[in-house]
């Protein structure tokens, strides 16, 4: 078991940037999104490790501990993200991470407070401004249940 990130968001007394690491779970292929917001929040001041497609749980909780991250950013474009964005949120609480998980793609309406309810932090859908991809990534890591 891993200990929780002493990380804690940017302040002026905390001038240490986020880091995110951001990754594609399962086999949806579609990356350019997720590329998008990698640069979106490098551009913010964060450090993002980028890990990539076809990514599982053990690899992405994985890169948290190796990279001491603060959030996780998962693109979902595969209609899977009932089954995949839980499992995420299962599996950072099993490693005993205090890490949020942001996801953002195509999720309908009705299953954004189905998501939140199963323990992820934010849902960004299509068309997300720069702005509130930041702020959202920025409100899950200060939120006091960040990693439940």
């Amino acid at each position: 078991m891993s200990e929780a990130s002493d990380h804690s968001p940017r302040s002026p007394d905390n001038p240490e940037p986020l880091r995110v690491v951001l990754a594609k779970l399962g086999f949806d292929g579609h990356d350019r999104g997720l590329k998008v917001v990698a640069r979106t929040l490098r551009d913010a001041g964060m450090e993002v490790i980028y890990l990539g497609l076809r990514q599982t749980t053990d690899s992405i909780i994985a890169a948290c501990e190796q990279e001491d991250a603060d959030a996780i950013g998962l693109s979902m474009h595969n209609a899977g993200h009932l089954t995949l964005a839980p499992r995420m949120v299962q599996a950072v609480d099993e490693a005993g991470l205090a890490v949020p998980v942001v996801i953002g793609g195509i999720v309908p309406a009705e299953d954004v407070n189905v998501l939140i309810e199963a323990g992820v932090a934010a849902v960004l859908g299509p068309g997300a401004s720069a702005e509130e991809v930041v702020a959202a990534v920025e409100a899950a890591v200060t939120r006091p249940s960040a990693g439940r």
